[in-house]
């Protein structure tokens, strides 16, 4: 991999430019973390009536990620240890940071924000901090904003973090629901760059006529033995799920041809799809509309469950530092999720 020059050097290079043009927005690195402890299906029959066999049929999940109470699994911690990843990639410093973005709908208060405590721990005293709350669309929505404050202008580096504790706001007998869901975050560094290259367009959509599809509801189920070091919030999920997955598939695959359309692409010039890992079946339908071999969509919910805003950005550091994405590629993400939102971003690949 090579070095990266750092913001402040693609900084001075727009700077000397006499037309002053839009900088354009690069991912420079990319980081992930997850909790130690593994959930399996096995596992889930002793808690719920279900089956390894019935799940992995189902969904494509063979197992997820739990996080206990304490220590750095907490969301926070866990977006701080991500973060810390991406930085050291990208070669900054926290004081390099203008701007800190958190997708989350797991937050561990209502207030101050996961942002604000990761700035905290970073010791980011430059960067303003907010967290987005657009479910399993957060990170392309944070991702967005940081995008559009770097091309403005008003912002030379932004750190953009997807992180969730899902295990705190499920119903542990609602076999429907508790078997989908993990823990983890993800973190990209965005610097800009005076080549027209890195995030080419993103694309984001709601509608909230739909938000009964999926919601939180008062009320919790008592937490399982196995788990009993987990957080548990007074609130939990509730989905219609066969309603959500026609839902999914049809705003999947139309907000992945609007971002090809808008940049005058095929789907045969993307490389890489990196979608939201929900379900393995929600993503085969999306590949078979959009006519995309499943070879280049990349799928790691087998091992994390859905992470809801964290998928994506785990997703993207576990095929960058696989190498399997390329410089100079298209990549394209895509997510759904509760709102209901949607979104696409298509990216030239940098690193």
């Amino acid at each position: 991999m090579r070095e990266n020059p750092g913001p402040d050097a693609e900084l001075r290079r727009l700077e000397r430019n006499p037309r002053r043009a839009k900088p354009w927005t690069v991912i420079a690195g990319t980081g992930s973390s997850t909790p130690r402890k593994i959930l399996s299906n096995m596992d889930l029959e002793r808690i719920v009536d279900t089956t390894d066999e019935w799940i992995l049929k189902r969904t494509g999940i063979r197992e997820r990620r739990i996080s206990m109470n304490g220590g750095t699994e907490t969301v926070a911690g866990m977006a701080t240890l991500a973060a810390l990843k991406a930085m050291e990639m990208a070669g900054i410093t926290p004081k390099n940071l203008d701007l800190i973005v958190v997708g989350t709908v797991t937050p561990d208060r209502q207030f101050p924000s996961v942002a604000c405590m990761v700035q905290n721990e970073l010791c980011a005293t430059n960067a303003a901090a907010f967290d987005i709350s657009a479910g399993c669309s957060g990170f392309l929505y944070g991702l967005d904003v940081a995008n559009n404050a770097i091309r403005s202008g008003g912002c030379r580096t932004a750190l953009v973090v997807g992180a969730e504790r899902l295990s705190s706001v499920l119903n542990w007998q609602d076999r429907s629901t508790c078997v989908l869901m993990g823990d983890g975050a993800g973190a990209v560094v965005l610097t800009a760059t005076s080549k027209e290259e890195g995030i080419l367009s993103t694309h984001l959509k709601s509608d909230g006529k739909f938000w009964d599809l999926l919601y939180c509801s008062e009320g919790n189920s008592p937490v399982p033995e196995m788990l009993r070091g987990i957080h548990s919030s007074p609130f939990h999920l509730r989905m219609d799920g066969h309603r959500l997955f026609k839902k999914a598939v049809e705003c999947l695959s139309s907000i992945a041809r609007e971002a090809l359309d808008h940049n005058s692409l095929s789907s045969e010039e993307v490389a890489l799809v990196i979608p939201h890992q929900a379900n393995l079946r929600i993503l085969l339908a999306m590949a078979r509309s959009m006519n995309i071999p499943m070879e280049r969509v990349y799928t790691n919910l087998q091992t994390y469950g859905n992470t809801s805003s964290a998928s994506i950005p785990i997703a993207l550091d576990e095929a960058n530092r696989k190498g399997v994405l390329r410089k100079a590629t298209h990549v394209l993400l895509v997510s759904f999720g509760a709102g209901l939102t949607w979104g696409a971003s298509l990216i030239r690949w940098f690193l």
